[in-house]
């Protein structure tokens, strides 16, 4: 009997640490790439909202090095990058339909491509390929005034649309959006 109640009291001490592990592993804002947001206001109450999660530099070579030139990148960490607009938009030139997307883009040392892909739900790093293409955009490449520790994806605001800016270590790259 003594040894039936260790055991049931081994178990119900297992599946409580368990369950804390578990309440941990949810709270996202724990993450060491923890999740942000991006929103612009457009007119008549519409938006574009991009959801993302933002990984540091933390002493590394970030483009070059731990993010490739010429490759896929997935545009921030954990789950994949959302884009989800409720108007009809001209990213780059290019018509993008209101509805939801993921963001990839290819980084090089003095140009980056922005993927807006028509899938969406993947984890972050598995690209779709370009059968899955909603829009391939050219973005404008600087570089900021000082080293960007947090990727960040944010919006400038400018006439019927927003600048989206994407910034980490010391690249920013930049993309006109107008509402069609």
């Amino acid at each position: 009997m003594q040894k039936r109640m260790a055991a049931i009291g081994g178990l119900c001490l297992g599946l409580s640490f368990l369950a804390t592990q578990a309440s941990c592993q949810s709270d996202k804002s724990k993450r060491p790439s923890p999740p942000a947001t991006a929103s612009c206001a457009l007119a008549a109450g519409k938006t574009i909202t991009v959801d993302y999660s933002s990984p540091r530099v933390k002493g590394r070579k970030i483009f070059g090095e731990l993010e490739p030139y010429g490759k896929v990148w997935r545009a921030g960490a954990n789950e994949a990058t959302t884009f989800v607009t409720t108007a009809d938009l001209k990213v780059g030139g290019k018509d993008v339909p209101a509805g939801g997307y993921t963001l990839f883009a290819i980084p090089n040392a003095d140009s980056w491509t922005l993927i807006i892909s028509k899938k969406t739900g993947e984890w972050g790093t598995a690209y779709p390929g370009p059968g899955e293409d909603q829009a391939r955009v050219e973005m404008k490449v600087s570089k900021p005034s000082s080293l960007v520790e947090n990727f960040t994806i944010a919006f400038d605001k400018g006439g019927s649309g927003c600048t989206m800016k994407m910034e980490w270590e010391t690249t920013r790259a930049s993309v006109e959006i107008a509402e069609k």
